[in-house]
């Protein structure tokens, strides 16, 4: 997915480029919000990231030290593909694990404006099942053609690990991260957190399915992996309500 104000293109300006950025971090800022919303953070640990619009190939990271739900536009911190400090609002720390991670995607793939990993626990559960998430809900099926695997190094902090990375994802937008948790990647923020939702509520829906259990038929499979392909784009509508629900509950992030 390109678009400029993204990507950054050399046509725009300074104040369009401190505009397109500050967009991207009252997304990003909103995103790690709506992650505590939902349950999904692990105290200070995990990461979302998001390239900043323009030439120098920065991107967005948390803070490492605040929990999700105290999250502003200002307070992330800008860091270049090396893991150094651009431009930090306060702390200027940043989880070493979580720039290994995000900047392989974001190295490896020009389409990954954003990058989100999570450890939840049934997304976790679901990482060490061995045959991966399965097709036993219309959701989980929605996820089957976006999905890639990657096994388990130890914590990430190898920064070879950074090329295993980037060939196990491949072109897909959801990455399992076996024994660890998932990851996804999209053009924006908005598609990113999209592909998440569907990826965690997958999960949450395959740790609770009892067995035995039911599996559609393989033809009702492929017809949902074909159904599949726009999925992303469901965020036109997703994230204004996202966002209209996280103004009811834990204003103060676009700041």
């Amino acid at each position: 997915m390109n678009d400029s104000n993204i990507t950054g293109s050399n046509e725009m300006d300074t104040d369009e480029l401190k505009k397109a950025e500050w967009k991207v971090r009252t997304e990003l800022a909103a995103a790690y919000r709506l992650v505590a919303l939902f349950g999904w953070d692990d105290l200070v640990f995990t990461h979302l990231s998001a390239r900043v619009p323009g030439p120098d190939h920065h991107f967005l990271i948390n803070p490492y030290g605040l929990l999700f739900h105290e999250i502003t536009a200002s307070s992330l911190v800008k860091v270049d593909q090396e893991g150094q400090v651009v431009q930090a609002g306060g702390i200027d720390r940043v989880n070493p694990a979580g720039f290994t991670i995000h900047s392989a995607v974001h190295m490896g793939r020009d389409d990954a404006h954003a990058v989100m990993h999570v450890h939840a626990a049934d997304a976790v559960a679901v990482s060490a099942h061995k045959e991966g998430l399965l097709p036993l809900s219309q959701t989980g099926m929605l996820c089957l053609d976006h999905m890639a695997y990657h096994d388990y190094e130890g914590v990430a902090l190898n920064l070879d690990e950074r090329e295993r990375l980037i060939r196990d994802i491949g072109d897909k937008n959801m990455l399992m991260l076996r024994n660890h948790g998932i990851l996804t990647a999209g053009g924006s923020v908005p598609e990113c957190f999209t592909y998440l939702y569907f990826l965690m509520k997958a999960c949450e829906i395959q740790v609770k399915t009892p067995t035995p259990y039911c599996l559609p038929s393989q033809e009702a499979i492929e017809t949902t992996r074909e159904q599949s392909q726009s999925l992303g784009k469901a965020s036109a509508l997703t994230w204004p309500a996202l966002t209209r629900l996280l103004d009811s509950k834990n204003p103060g992030y676009a700041v």
